[in-house]
Parts: C-alpha cells; structure tokens; sequence
C-alpha cells in the first residue's frame, strides 16, 4: 500500500505545474515576439524576407515539435556545448510557436481590405507607418481569439519537454507514479490539472470571438 495520500500526490504535481506554467508564458511570449518580427518580414515588400519566412515556417510546421526538442537538445551537445533541458526547450517551445503566430497573424493582416492599404499608401505612409497606424489595429480585433487559442497548444506542448529531462507537470506525474504505483490516481490529477490550465483559455477565446464578432455586427 503507498504511504503518500492523495494530498501529497497532488501538491507535488502542483509544484511542478508551476514550471509548465512559466514555461509557457516564456514559449508563448517568445514566441510572439519572434512572430511578430517575422510577420513584419513576412508581409513586407520584395523576395528575400517572405521567402526566408515562408521557409522557416514550413519547417517548424512540418516537422514534429519533438524532433524539435532533440534538436534543441542533443545538437549542440555534437559540439562539446552543454545545453540545460530548460534551456533548450524555451528555445524550442519559443521557435516553434513563432512560426505557428505568423501564420495566424499574417491571415489576419491579409483579411484587410486592399483599399486600406492603398489609401494609406496615398496619404505618403511608409510600410512600416501602415502597420502601425491602420493595418495592426484592424487587424488586432481579428487575431486576439485565434492567438488566445493557440495558448492552449503551448500549454500542451510543454508536456513533450519531459523526453529531454525538463521536469514539468507530465515528467512529474511519471516520477510520481514511480514512487506510488498508483498510475490512475496519478495521471487522472495530471490531466484534470491540465485541464484547470487549457479550459479557461479555450473558453475565454470563445467569449472573444462571440463578442468581438457582435461588435463587428453593431459597427
């Protein structure tokens, strides 16, 4: 019989909930600071900047968040450089959801209307004055749902981290289980803990939408 009661099973998933929880807020922060710029380079004029995105975002996309992970992980190992799991997954976390933003954040900017673009253009605004000044608030109200939802793939891609020795909710639910062969109990917590953490995000994209349509609607 396990000499851990339910309450020490949950309050040491608990503390580890609590690296799942910055590590997403560094992935989805990160990332959107990296999408950001990659959404100016993106949508900007000439070859060379949409194509280098367009690239990096097939790759990211393409390509399992795991071997990503490894990558991360393992390939500067090849180079004698010691690399924390931490690390190396906040890199990873942080590059794969930049290339996921883009995406949702370019179709947002290209749901403008055209003329917009034009008409600013006539009244002598620079790109980058265009982003700031029309196209980028317009542009908000559409992507605040679409990117709040996104969050919740972040939340759940943290969970993949645990293959490289990052200890967050789901490698601690592994090491708990371990120690209580209590499987069930176990990872019924775990799962009910991550859905305290994506239910309200997931929710709260949908009240977004609902009233951001309703006001698009009265305007």
């Amino acid at each position: 019989m396990s000499d851990f009661t339910t309450w020490d099973i949950l309050r040491n998933l608990l503390l580890a909930a609590r690296w799942t929880v910055l590590l997403s807020l560094v992935s989805f922060i990160g990332g959107g600071i990296v999408g950001a710029l990659l959404l100016f380079a993106r949508t900007a004029k000439g070859k060379a900047g949409p194509a280098f995105v367009k690239t990096y975002v097939e790759l990211f996309q393409g390509t399992p968040l795991l071997m990503q992970l490894f990558l991360a992980f393992f390939g500067l190992g090849l180079f004698g450089i010691d690399v924390p799991a931490w690390l190396a997954a906040s890199v990873a976390l942080i590059l794969w959801s930049a290339a996921f933003l883009t995406e949702i954040w370019r179709g947002c900017v290209e749901s403008i209307a055209r003329g917009q673009w034009e008409a600013s253009a006539s009244l002598g605004m620079g790109y980058v004055q265009q982003m700031r000044h029309v196209v980028l608030p317009q542009a908000l109200r559409i992507a605040v749902p679409p990117t709040v939802g996104f969050s919740v793939q972040v939340v759940k891609g943290t969970a993949l981290t645990s293959i490289i020795g990052f200890v967050e909710l789901s490698k601690a639910g592994t090491v708990v289980t371990n120690a209580t062969f209590e499987p069930f109990k176990v990872y019924g917590l775990v799962a009910l803990i991550y859905f305290c953490l994506c239910w309200p995000l997931s929710k709260s994209s949908q009240i977004l939408e609902r009233k951001l349509n309703v006001a698009h609607r009265n305007h």
